[in-house]
């Protein structure tokens, strides 16, 4: 049985509580959000359970937990993920899930902590 093709439970974190199960065609990542139901949640952590079967470990089933978020409309790419938020920003989290400690809610945009990236020789 392929990974892909397991139902995931998606587990609410706090209060903690199973939501349900989804069949998913993409393997959800820390930092990425997951629309359910009608409402979006940012992917905090994915276990696997394995089953011992005819002397061979398998793969059981998926969990993901996940907090209830807005989806970000400010997002940067760097080093080949992508980061909340603008990048080139000192304060930058360089995060999935936060943005930055001084504005954590954003915009980048017109916020008055602001301060570019010096670089780095």
């Amino acid at each position: 049985m392929e990974p892909d093709s397991l139902q995931t439970e998606v587990i609410l974190t706090h209060p903690r509580e199973s939501l349900g199960k989804v069949q998913l065609d993409w393997t959800p990542q820390p930092g990425n959000y997951l629309d359910f139901e009608g409402k979006t949640y940012a992917v905090l952590e994915r276990r696997h359970r394995y089953q011992l079967r005819a002397g061979r470990y398998r793969l059981h089933n998926i969990a993901i937990y996940v907090q209830s978020a807005k989806r970000p409309s400010e997002k940067s790419l760097v080093a080949g993920r992508w980061v909340v938020g603008d990048a080139t920003c000192s304060y930058n989290a360089h995060s999935e899930i936060i943005r930055c400690a001084v504005n954590p809610d954003g915009p980048c945009e017109s916020c008055r902590f602001y301060e570019k990236l010096e670089a780095t020789s």
